[in-house]
């Protein structure tokens, strides 16, 4: 009997009608291995995971094998993006064991979840190097049954020797002026100056990264900071990687080039994009870089609110990577494909502009679209016209699925995203749907105070919240609160950050914290990682939410999230200093703390010109990670307007770094010399 059918995981659900007798990991599963004194077979996921359909498709479907596995084991699916909690103990396991990760993670435990073998993706017949998945089995199954006790001594072990690692924790360090100048040279001695990003293939969207740099450049002028980003984001935009037809960017590109992506779209990559983009569009060095950054934040955001945005106004999880079991299906092309749809001048016309070759740069003799070069002025109504004609025929094709979760941490990065970007570039749409998807998690996913992990289709899930969703959602909080000036979402916010204070910090370590709640299910270890991956760590989030709120709550709250702030970015201080390239919010936030905080309020009557003037200059001017706000004096919940009046009847912007404020100033000159970096 499958059990996954009622799941509310969409990739639980891809695997409810498999011969695998599968269980959702719980007390329930692990009663019943006891029972059976049989291992565990854990198999961890997520719904557009393109070699998890090919090992599901291979392994999971085939009766023969599906009879083995139901025989021998008791067989748990989970889904990793449901449950990041024991996907990071047992992506411990498999690293420690293999010396890589990854997904589909496949791993055999112990009737007390114990790991004693782990690896990944498994193929049906031996290849060099690698048995065929029912070998594997075979033989674990036959250890298990001859040999168990030396197995669960062994599993004991590695248990042990993985709580301890787990528990190790990193000298504290500071990430000071200093600190933050050293990491930009280590990340420019990865850079590709040829095609952007760091390191080579595959190549992965460094969002985080660019935003430091960003802030750096800010900060302190420097040139090489802000070249590393315009190269980066200019090649990604115009190649295979970005959506040149709809928007939006897959996950990795297989190559060093950005040519040909692994085609899932993800919405923390899009979100965190999104932010990168709009706010390159404000410093980039030349006016067609600000240009380019400015259409691919506009066509990013629309990408998330067009194919992403649920009925319930949250934010679906991904677009699967393949389409009917093929990856690129919809995406690619061939020259004959475009000469049918445009006719033969424009399809040779649009070949040539989109770098689709003869002989192609995918699959097939087909090609991904890139745009290597922006059209010429007066053929940008011919662009727009083969566009939106290519656009409409692949619309036409089989179509990805769409992993239709709803995430928390996820949701608060769209949410700050959108609404710092909305508010940036004067997009209210893009702030409304923040909005709407703030109001969908406060209203479904926080249940008596604390988070839950996701929610599908109005439904929430069982799993708990863990730190990031804590952490991501206050800050998306905190930028509504600042975007629309409502102390609502200050209030929700502030909330958040109590019960992440109180629940997830190592009262043993300063600064640190784990990823579950002191009060969650207890796993093989209590998880923690404070390395920025694909999106960032618990604690960094937790810490750039804080520093945040450290400017935006009550005096009563302001210096206990300033301390907590600070302490969480020197705990990671080490890590920062020596990985760079696995730190990049961290160092985000360093930067923004090093630069102030910086915290702009600008004051005046509703409506009025000249406040709308200062608030739209603060936007300009401010650096990444600076507190901008306006609204009346004295709005009721907003503290950062309390006691600040208007000057000789007049708007105006009151400045304030590190805490402390310089004279308010009533012009748009004036406001801008105020945020000059001194």
């Amino acid at each position: 009997m499958n059990r996954l059918g009622s799941a509310t995981s969409p990739y639980l659900l891809q695997h409810a009608t498999n011969p695998v007798d599968w269980w959702e990991w719980g007390e329930e599963a692990m009663a019943e291995a006891r029972r059976r004194d049989v291992p565990i077979l854990i198999s961890i996921g997520y719904a557009s995971c393109h070699w998890c359909h090919v090992m599901a498709h291979e392994s999971f479907e085939d009766p023969e094998t599906a009879a083995l596995i139901n025989a021998h084991f008791v067989a748990i699916k989970v889904d990793r993006e449901e449950r990041p909690d024991i996907d990071s103990v047992y992506m411990v396991a498999t690293q420690a064991m293999t010396g890589q990760g990854g997904w589909p993670m496949t791993c055999f435990l112990t009737p007390a979840g114990e790991p004693f073998h782990c690896g990944t993706y498994y193929p049906p017949a031996p290849r060099p190097g690698m048995p065929s998945f029912r070998q594997l089995i075979t033989v674990i199954a036959r250890a298990w049954r001859e040999d168990g006790e030396r197995v669960r001594e062994s599993a004991a072990k590695i248990a042990g020797s993985l709580a301890g690692s787990a528990n190790a924790m990193l000298p504290p360090a500071a990430l000071d002026a200093t600190a933050l100048a050293a990491a930009v040279a280590a990340l420019a001695r990865d850079f590709d100056p040829v095609h952007g990003g760091f390191g080579g293939a595959p190549k992965f969207p460094p969002a985080m990264t660019c935003e430091f740099l960003l802030r750096h450049h800010e900060r302190t002028g420097s040139t090489d900071a802000l070249r590393m980003v315009e190269l980066t984001c200019e090649r990604m935009a115009r190649g295979g990687i970005y959506d040149q037809l709809a928007g939006g960017f897959a996950r990795y590109s297989v190559d060093a080039r950005w040519v040909v992506p692994h085609f899932e779209k993800m919405l923390y990559d899009n979100a965190q994009l999104l932010r990168v983009y709009a706010h390159l569009a404000r410093r980039a060095s030349s006016e067609s870089t600000a240009g380019l950054a400015k259409r691919v934040a506009e066509e990013t955001a629309e990408f998330l609110l067009r194919d992403l945005r649920t009925d319930q106004g949250g934010f679906a999880s991904a677009l699967d990577a393949d389409t009917n079991g093929v990856e690129g299906l919809t995406y690619a092309w061939t020259r004959d494909q475009l000469r049918a749809e445009l006719g033969d001048a424009d399809g040779e016309w649009a070949a040539q502009l989109l770098s689709v070759t003869e002989t192609g740069t995918f699959e097939h003799d087909s090609s991904t679209l890139r745009l290597l070069a922006d059209p010429q002025p007066a053929d940008a109504p011919r662009w727009a016209r083969v566009r939106a004609t290519l656009l409409a025929a692949r619309n036409r094709r089989p179509q990805p699925a769409r992993d239709d979760k709803v995430v928390t941490a996820w949701n608060g990065l769209t949410i700050t995203a959108l609404a710092e970007a909305g508010a940036a570039l004067g997009r209210s749409t893009w702030i409304d749907a923040a909005v709407g998807a703030a109001e969908l998690l406060l209203r479904r996913h926080l249940v008596d105070g604390r988070l839950r992990r996701s929610s599908r289709g109005d439904v929430v899930g069982d799993a708990a919240g863990v730190l990031e969703d804590y952490g991501c959602l206050a800050e998306g909080l905190l930028t509504l609160h600042q975007a629309t000036g409502s102390g609502h979402w200050l209030d929700a916010a502030a909330g958040l950050l109590d019960v992440a204070l109180t629940h997830f910090a190592d009262s043993a370590n300063p600064g640190a914290y784990f990823d579950t709640a002191d009060d969650a299910e207890a796993l093989l270890h209590r998880p923690r990682n404070i390395t920025d991956g694909a999106t960032p760590s618990g604690a960094s989030t937790l810490a750039g939410a804080l520093l945040s709120a450290s400017v935006l709550a009550d005096p009563a709250h302001a210096g206990n999230y300033g301390q907590g702030a600070l302490a969480a970015v020197s705990a990671a201080g080490t890590l920062a200093s020596k990985h760079a390239s696995f730190a990049g919010h961290w160092l985000a936030v360093a930067e923004a703390a090093t630069h102030g905080p910086l915290q702009v309020a600008v004051v005046g009557p509703t409506g009025d010109t000249r406040r709308r003037a200062l608030y739209t200059s603060a936007q300009q001017a401010a650096p990444g990670g600076a507190v901008v706000l306006a609204g009346e004096p004295d709005a009721p919940g907003v503290p950062l307007l309390a006691g600040r009046p208007l000057v000789d009847g007049q708007p105006a912007a009151y400045v304030c770094r590190a805490y402390v404020c310089e004279r308010p100033v009533t012009t748009v000159d004036e406001l801008a010399a105020a945020l000059t970096t001194k």
